[in-house]
């Protein structure tokens, strides 16, 4: 098979791209280097099957001639992280919503089958835990700028069921809960490899808000192969589905687990959400996916324990 994925050297992509590039398909990466990185994809860069073009999402023509050279488009392409997003709220609205925009447009001219990639962030406040695909959304203000990006790709979703809808393009959603493994950058504020860096280098690791607030953490490895099954599967065409794992546990206590597992001497620090963001800044204290949906269609069930993401992270980390 030849897929087309965008955001293919970002930390999901580039997984992704090694996962089919093992199994013997021919992979096409775009990919614009602002949050992705060349380096996810040193290890299969020689490889014949990959071919690796460097530009936006936005260019409306690369993007047309990739997709009319896959037999499945991925689009992973968005702005990540809750410190990108809070920092740049016109280029997460642009980039989400335009991107998809594109990328379905060209897909439905040749009928080509497209996963959009969302977020476990489209809950935004809702009581309602574990989260189930079919429930309702319950978001913050708009004054509030951490919900532009739930906005955002809540937009993303409605496009995608839209075109199929409308057009019988033939779509799936997944909204990923905290994906994390080797490659992930804690640069725009991903929690696991920024305790394990700060861990490493014996500085405080820093808690935002009262460290109570509970998140559940996924192998990128489990991820990426649900995302394959659900490319492959006729069930998930039109469908919203949940990925993730359903292990919870609280910031602080993760904060003292990656402490234990390096053996480091560092204090856990307590900051407040006003100083690590912006004021008034809101955040969920839960974040538990339903995973009923994704295992019924493939099967789904993670393989990986926390205590094997924390490994493996502190292991990438410490080679780097």
């Amino acid at each position: 098979m030849r897929w087309f994925i965008s955001g293919g050297a970002g930390f999901i992509g580039s997984h992704l791209t090694e996962l089919l590039l093992g199994k013997g398909d021919e992979v096409y990466v775009l990919d614009d280097l602002s949050t992705g990185s060349a380096r996810n994809l040193a290890d299969v860069r020689g490889h014949p099957k990959l071919h690796f073009v460097i530009d936006t999402v936005a260019n409306e023509r690369v993007v047309a001639e990739l997709v009319d050279l896959a037999d499945v488009v991925v689009h992973l392409a968005a702005a990540v992280g809750v410190r990108l997003i809070v920092e740049s709220p016109v280029r997460t609205i642009e980039l989400n919503v335009h991107g998809t925009e594109v990328v379905l447009q060209a897909a439905a001219k040749k009928q080509k089958r497209v996963l959009v990639a969302s977020t476990s962030e489209v809950y935004g406040k809702s009581p309602v835990v574990p989260f189930h695909e079919d429930q309702d959304i319950v978001l913050g203000p708009s004054t509030k700028g951490r919900w532009s990006y739930a906005a955002s790709k809540l937009i993303d979703e409605f496009l995608a069921l839209a075109y199929w809808k409308e057009k019988k393009l033939p779509t799936t959603v997944v909204r990923l809960f905290n994906t994390v493994g080797p490659r992930q950058t804690g640069r725009y504020g991903m929690v696991v490899p920024t305790f394990v860096r700060q861990a490493l280098a014996g500085q405080p690791l820093s808690v935002f808000g009262s460290g109570e607030q509970s998140r559940c953490f996924c192998h990128v490895s489990d991820v990426v192969e649900a995302i394959h099954g659900l490319c492959l599967s006729e069930r998930a065409v039109g469908q919203v589905f949940n990925l993730g794992s359903q292990h919870e546990i609280t910031i602080r206590k993760l904060a003292e687990h990656v402490k234990a597992l390096v053996h480091s001497a560092s204090e856990i620090r307590s900051v407040s959400y006003d100083d690590a963001y912006e004021e008034g800044f809101e955040d969920m204290m839960r974040r538990v996916p339903d995973l009923s949906k994704a295992r019924a269609c493939i099967g789904f069930e993670p393989k990986c324990s926390l205590e094997d993401i924390l490994r493996d992270v502190v292991a990438y980390e410490r080679g780097n």
